[in-house]
């Protein structure tokens, strides 16, 4: 499939010697039928601002290009800077590289005042979960984003849209289904990466809702955490470091209760209560 006429996705790793590093959790998708699918999963991008993050030799940003979206890409990796600019002189106007670290980004201020953009990303694989969260966590809400398209591995997309009582429940669960509606899109399978990873992929579409329960970000931030980092113990142990049998009391929650089987609403009560003790 060609949908621009840049060289293919192969000829430019080749000419840029792009070899994937695994220190930069680089799986590069080549397949620009897949890339321009991952692209479409974020709805109409006809003149729409879109924040793609780590997109290396740029296949996923060509494909966001090719449908019209104004594209501002952050990329640790300087190797790939020469290739994506390439792609910056082929759509004049349309594409801004920022080079850097995506975790030191304050994406708010860099839209503030503009209309709301979409994310579209192949996320790096060991910067991916902690981006998530950063994002869901962002005040104040709703967000400066207006949906985010993203690629996990399949363990995290399952985590990240698992309901409460499930096996893959846990902090992204509470933290996502809290504030956002999510949705595995459809899956990714290994061979489509360069390198092909271990495990499956899958695309993930999650849309802010509007109104979430009223909660401090930070607060429920630091309650999933405590509760979710000692997953096995009960929460009377668990949230010792933050208020512990009292916090769950004043709740009505029975302290030999485990994190897993606390609903969301549960988990923005404590989060209330533990504001007031304060």
């Amino acid at each position: 499939m060609s949908i621009d006429n840049l060289p293919p996705l192969r000829d430019v790793l080749e000419t840029h010697d792009l070899m994937p590093k695994k220190s930069l959790g680089q799986n590069f998708l080549f397949d620009l039928n897949l890339t321009s699918k991952i692209a479409r999963q974020a709805g109409s991008l006809k003149d729409q601002p879109v924040i793609e993050v780590g997109p290396g030799p740029g296949g996923l940003t060509r494909a966001l290009l090719a449908q019209g979206a104004i594209v501002t890409a952050i990329e640790r990796d300087e190797r790939c800077l020469a290739a994506l600019a390439e792609i910056e002189a082929y759509y004049p106007g349309r594409l801004n590289v920022i080079s850097g670290d995506a975790l030191q980004q304050d994406f708010g201020k860099l839209f503030e005042g503009q209309e709301k953009p979409k994310i579209v990303a192949n996320l790096p694989y060991n910067v991916g979960t902690q981006l998530l969260v950063n994002w869901l966590l962002s005040e104040p809400w709703p967000p400066y984003y207006q949906s985010m398209t993203l690629m996990f591995q399949r363990e995290v997309a399952e985590r990240i849209v698992a309901k409460v009582g499930s096996d893959h429940y846990g902090r992204l669960g509470v933290l996502a289904g809290w504030r956002t509606e999510a949705k595995i899109s459809f899956d990714v399978p290994p061979q489509a990466f360069t390198p092909p990873p271990k495990v499956m992929s899958s695309v993930v579409h999650i849309v802010p809702r509007e109104n979430p329960l009223p909660c401090k970000a930070k607060t429920l931030g630091k309650i999933t955490q405590a509760a979710f980092g000692q997953r096995r113990k009960m929460l009377r142990q668990s949230l010792k470091p933050v208020g512990g049998a009292e916090l769950l009391e004043a709740a009505g929650i029975d302290g030999t209760r485990r994190a897993e089987t606390l609903s969301i609403e549960e988990f923005v009560l404590l989060a209330n209560i533990s504001d007031k003790f304060e």
